[in-house]
């Protein structure tokens, strides 16, 4: 953008030429406005124990656990670890009775930023244990 604003050869009209000026401006505060959230973001993680334990997980960063630990509150309220993955949206919604499984379908009801954030964690995971070199059991180097 400095580059376009900068060259009075482009034949740009003066009054775009300031309106993407102050779009440039408004750009940049707001960057410095998510950053400036994000710090406040990792400084309360640091000081939640539920939050870095769920940084213990591969692929979960800072902002992860923080937005989970947020939205959920209290995981005590499940009654397991796959009702709050279906609460999420991310598996489908189970009703079982006399053996039989009912597997519902994925609603479209839960968080999309949460979900998102855990989609792209376990694609890093992913994508890194993809690079990582297979070892075989028993071979000596």
């Amino acid at each position: 953008m400095p580059d376009i604003l900068e060259d009075a050869e482009n034949g740009l009209p003066g009054t775009m030429r300031r309106l993407l000026e102050r779009l440039n401006d408004h750009l940049k505060e707001l960057d410095r406005q998510v950053k400036e959230l994000e710090l406040q973001i990792k400084l309360w993680h640091k000081e939640s124990e539920a939050s870095q334990r769920l940084e213990a997980i591969p692929g979960v960063g800072p902002i992860t656990p923080s937005a989970i630990v947020a939205t959920v509150r209290n995981a005590t309220e499940f009654k397991s670890s796959r009702q709050l993955a279906a609460w999420l949206g991310l598996v489908p919604k189970q009703h079982s009775s006399g053996g039989k499984q009912l597997l519902l379908g994925i609603s479209k009801r839960g968080d999309t930023y949460l979900c998102t954030l855990l989609i792209h964690g376990a694609r890093a995971v992913i994508r890194f244990a993809e690079k990582k070199p297979s070892q075989k059991a028993g071979c000596a180097s």
